[in-house]
Parts: structure tokens; sequence; C-alpha cells
């Protein structure tokens, strides 16, 4: 949990709002069927599990989440997985961009996508907003950052996180006073000196509870708590993104605080960062403790049976509800909800996103008879360093890996994003394929 203060107080003010994101370039293929949030997530999750499960352990519960691109498959995920009683309270709803009279152009960026829907908002009786991001990994105690909010008379707050002199070239950084109120915003420096200027005084680390010795930068986690009348003020003008408009102009004109947090936070913006933080949950102590019932994440309950292995080897993996699997080896591999994988397959390093549902008996023969594999996982194939995505029917006898490719390719059976192989959802790769 952050570390700092807790919330003693009731949380029903708080209106909590989840950014959906944009198209998801970046992550492509994946996002190819589906939007960012809906993205599968360490074998059973989704990404949108993380910002919202970690919204119901902070005893907030007027969840919202915007949307406007693929967001089928996100829609029918919230509405399976969140339902608050009458009696307790509370909503996860959704609210995709929408074309009006008064309005026909979609979400033209993060700030743009809260004014376009700040009625709705308004319709609710609440004090402070506070704004999530839909695509990172982390565990946090919201109470902590709104407590700080409310003690320092701030106007917005922002969680930010000790990074290293690498790590900022690529992130928001925040340059703060002795009160934590922050006075300077640079957007991705990379200027030597720059740098410099930005660097965490090593005199403050005790009293924000920094660990570790290195130089520290303080960069924008992308989580934000702004007061009621002044989200209103901020957005009463045409600039569309909070991290580049209306932050680094709210600095000059508001009290802008800082909230320092302490503990694992990855932004799941490409496919490396994403088959990174996947494997690392395969990890005898992985950064992000999917084990951590005093904050558990929360997803769509579907009363899968437990797993079937038949003589398989599994060593450093992480296995979901409703697999088979029969003689095959699997080492540093994510095995998603429902797969199957026939005997001799070998996968390293490898995440399966899982399926939908089961192949019926009718549908595996009538794929046989013209030749097709199965969904799943065919005899004696070896794969490494992939993403197979939802219901990918891979043959027998292939070899699936990106040795010797260029980092990126584009080919009609496959992708290949920063020296990964990624099988399409719902895409079959023939018996004996060569990749």
């Amino acid at each position: 949990m952050a570390n700092g203060m807790r919330m003693s107080t009731n949380t029903s003010n708080v209106l909590s709002v989840i950014m959906g994101g944009g198209q998801g370039t970046r992550l492509f293929p994946l996002t190819r069927d589906r939007s960012k949030p809906a993205v599968p997530l360490a074998g059973k999750y989704r990404l949108v599990d993380i910002p919202i499960s970690n919204c119901i352990n902070s005893h907030l519960r007027r969840i919202y989440l915007l949307t406007q691109f693929n967001s089928a498959s996100l829609h029918r995920h919230i509405s399976q997985s969140y339902k608050f009683d009458h009696f307790a309270g509370g909503f996860v709803e959704i609210l995709a961009a929408e074309q009006t009279f008064a309005n026909t152009s979609w979400y033209q960026g993060t700030a743009d996508a809260v004014r376009k829907n700040l009625a709705h908002f308004l319709n609710h009786d609440f004090d402070y907003a506070l704004i999530l991001s839909g695509d990172q990994l982390y565990r946090m105690d919201f109470r902590s950052i709104l407590s700080q909010h409310a003690v320092t008379a701030a106007d917005v707050t922002i969680a930010t996180i000790p990074v290293t002199r690498e790590s900022a070239q690529s992130l928001g950084i925040m340059q703060i006073n002795a009160e934590r109120r922050i006075t300077r915003f640079v957007e991705k420096p990379k200027d030597p000196a720059a740098l410099d200027s930005l660097r965490l005084d090593k005199d403050w680390y005790s009293r924000l509870g920094v660990e570790g010795e290195e130089e520290f930068y303080l960069a924008s986690m992308g989580i934000y708590v702004f007061n009621r009348d002044i989200l209103i003020k901020l957005l009463d003008n045409t600039f569309t993104d909070f991290g580049k408009h209306i932050i680094p102009n709210a600095i000059q004109t508001h009290r802008v605080f800082s909230h320092v947090f302490q503990g694992y936070w990855e932004d799941i913006g490409t496919i490396r960062s994403f088959f990174e933080a996947n494997l690392d949950a395969c990890s005898e102590l992985p950064r992000f403790n999917f084990f951590d019932m005093s904050a558990p994440v929360f997803t769509r309950p579907r009363f899968l049976p437990g797993s079937k292995i038949n003589g398989a080897t599994i060593d450093h993996a992480v296995v979901s509800d409703g697999c088979i699997i029969n003689r095959s080896k699997i080492t540093q591999s994510i095995i998603g909800i429902r797969s199957v994988l026939n005997d001799g397959c070998q996968l390293n390093r490898t995440i399966m996103l899982g399926c939908d549902y089961y192949e019926s008996l009718e549908s595996i023969q009538r794929h046989e008879a013209l030749g097709q594999p199965r969904i799943g996982i065919g005899h004696n194939t070896r794969i490494e360093n992939a993403i197979i995505d939802k219901n990918a029917r891979i043959g027998s006898d292939c070899v699936i890996t990106p040795t010797d490719k260029p980092e990126n390719v584009d080919h009609e059976l496959y992708y290949i994003r920063d020296g990964i192989v990624i099988i399409p959802k719902n895409s079959s790769v023939p018996h004996g394929t060569k990749i």
C-alpha cells in the first residue's frame, strides 16, 4: 500500500474516473479487436481490473470508465464482473464516446474525455474527482492520496513515483518544494542540465519515504485528485490532455501537490512492457503480488473447473483455471484460462491469453476434416518469446520464435513487435509452420 496518511473519513464524497485510453496502437495487435483496458493480464484478469480493484479496496464505489475504441468486449467484461447490491450502493459504469447534435467529435484526449462527460459527473454529489489510467499495473490505497490532498488544502494532487535518471527521460518529471508543492513540470527531459536541475534532493529522501541512495526523479503516475470546483475551472478551455496541457498550466495558477508513492508501478504501454510484466508474475517473488489478499484483484467469476495436468513438466509458470495440459514442457510462461496443450509441446517465455470457450467435438472434427488445427496448441510444437492471443489454433509440429528475425514484422499469420512474436486473436497457424 502507499505510504503516508490513510483517509479515516467517509470516502463517499469521491467520484472515480478511469480513462479507457485511445486506440492503443503501441499494444497492437492485442488491441486489434479490443480496447486497451480489456487486454488480458496474468492468465485470468484484464488490465482494467487493476484500477477498479484499487478503487474497491480503497472503499471507492462510484466508478466511471471512459472508452471509445473497440469497447464491446470491455463492456461485456464490466457488466459481468462488477455488480454492487442495492443496499451497499456503488457502480462501475461505462461512458462510451458518442456523437450528439451538439458535438460530433470523438474524445480528443484525456481532458477532453472528462470535459465531454462533465455534465454527467456533476449530477453526482462529490467533493473530489480521482482520475486514473486504465492501463497501469500497481496496487495503491487511494485513501492515502485523498487524505494528503485534504490535509494540504491542495487544489490538485498528483501521484508521483521515484524513478532513475534513465527512466526519467521517458516520463513527465515533477520538481517539488519543501511542502511537496509542485513548482515545475518537464515532459520527457533529455538535456543533461535539465535532468540535473530536476533531481530530487537526497536530504528529502527520509522525509518522503524514498528508499535507496541513487539519483531519483519524481515522475507523474497519471493519477490525479481534483477538487470539484477546480476541475470545472481547469476544463473551461479547449485543452485536450491532462498531462500535456491541464497540469502544466495548473502548476502556475493553483495549489498543485505531489503525493510520493513507494511501490511497484508499471505503465503497460508497449508490447515489451506488457510481455515483461506478465512474465514477472511467473517469478518466485514477483514485483506485483496477485496473492496479496489484503487488497485482492477482482475480475469476472467464471466458475471453471480446476486445471487438469497429464504428465507435464512445469517450471516457473502460472496456470489459470480450466486448462487441459498434456505431456508438455512449460517454463517461464503464463497459461490463460481454458488453454489446451497437446503432447510434446515446449513453451518457453510464452504468454497464452487463453480461450473464450471450449471448442465442441463437432467443431474439432470439422476442422480436422479440413486439415486445420483445433483451438489450442498442437502436438510437438515449440514456442518461445511469444504471445498467443485468445482462441488461436496452433497446429502440430510448428516452431514459433523471433530468433534471427527483425524487431517488427507484419505477416498474414503473425506479427513481431519489440522482438516478440504475436499470434492474433481467432487466427490459425497451419500444421508444420515454421515462424
